[in-house]
């Protein structure tokens, strides 16, 4: 049986964030990206992360706990990220459990398509301001 992809999609990792952890597809909405860009987290792929986060913001080291795993992802709202835009906001919620208990991080996100729309790839560019 094919397990549940992380995302919370409700679709099977191998049909979900697979292809674009893969690199066989590129996100085609910022919500996309932010989905699999937990999925990449909750799996402890940083190679995903460091490709899909804008090489403006991105920090040097991308640093992933082996003390925490990462148990659920809310998405709150989308704000423009579509196939046609060229930019969107991604609000999130996303649960873990660890050594400490368990907790949740939310964030507001900034999302860009790089090259024109639709071909270009989305990126993370941070928090929203």
């Amino acid at each position: 049986r094919a397990s549940a992809c992380p995302c919370g999609s409700g679709t099977s990792y191998s049909r979900c964030c697979a292809p674009l952890h893969c690199g066989h597809v590129a996100a085609e909405t910022a919500e996309q990206l932010m989905r699999a860009r937990y999925c990449a987290y909750a799996k402890h792929l940083g190679s995903y992360i460091e490709r899909t986060w804008d090489p403006s913001t991105r920090p040097e080291v991308i640093e992933l706990s082996d003390d925490l795993r990462w148990t659920g992802l809310e998405i709150v709202r989308c704000i423009r990220g579509r196939r046609e835009d060229t930019a969107g906001i991604v609000e999130f919620r996303a649960h873990h459990s660890g050594r400490h208990g368990d907790g949740s991080l939310g964030e507001v996100s900034s999302f860009r398509r790089v090259g024109s729309s639709p071909e270009g790839e989305w990126v993370y560019l941070g928090v929203a301001r």
